[in-house]
């Protein structure tokens, strides 16, 4: 089992420290009252060669855009890992907490990585106050979506979050 992966998104350097510590050059940050937005090139990746991520630290969700190389294209819009998320003055962080929601927009949400997180608690990586928390927002989230028909910018349109994205 994995430890939970820690992130930093250094918006002076323009840089994004993943969990393995390779260090990756940020084409746009964008910084919202209630988020940031990151666009990048994801080098390396057989699946996609772009990635967009909202970190949204009061719903405790970063939200991601892949963008799909031909022949990996799955089906899904969106990608919602929860977690902690945290502003500093020139960086950001994020704590994965291992749970995972695809969203078809309109369609459905589908939960993932449940096993990680209990196995997680089981070996002590992780608290279980802190899988509670993670849970509880992986439940409102799937009922937010549902109550939004799928709709995740119908949704974030009712708190005043406006999530843009690269149009290719």
């Amino acid at each position: 089992m994995h430890p939970p992966k820690h992130e930093i998104f250094d918006l002076s350097a323009r840089t994004n420290t993943d969990p393995k510590g390779i260090v990756r050059a940020v084409d746009v940050y964008t910084v919202q009252p209630w988020g940031l937005y990151m666009a990048r090139p994801t080098p390396g990746r057989a699946q996609f060669h772009y990635t967009e991520s909202w970190l949204l630290p009061t719903l405790g969700l970063r939200v991601t855009v892949f963008h799909f190389n031909p022949g990996h294209e799955r089906d899904q819009d969106f990608y919602l890992d929860v977690g902690d998320y945290r502003a500093g003055p020139t960086r950001w962080y994020g704590d994965d907490h291992y749970l995972d929601l695809v969203l078809r927009t309109g369609e459905s949400v589908q939960l993932s990585d449940v096993d990680e997180l209990l196995a997680a608690v089981r070996e002590g990586l992780i608290s279980p106050e802190t899988a509670e928390r993670a849970i509880r927002t992986a439940v409102t989230t799937v009922e937010a979506l549902a109550t939004h028909d799928y709709r995740l910018d119908e949704w974030f349109r009712t708190m005043g979050m406006i999530l843009t994205w690269r149009t290719a």
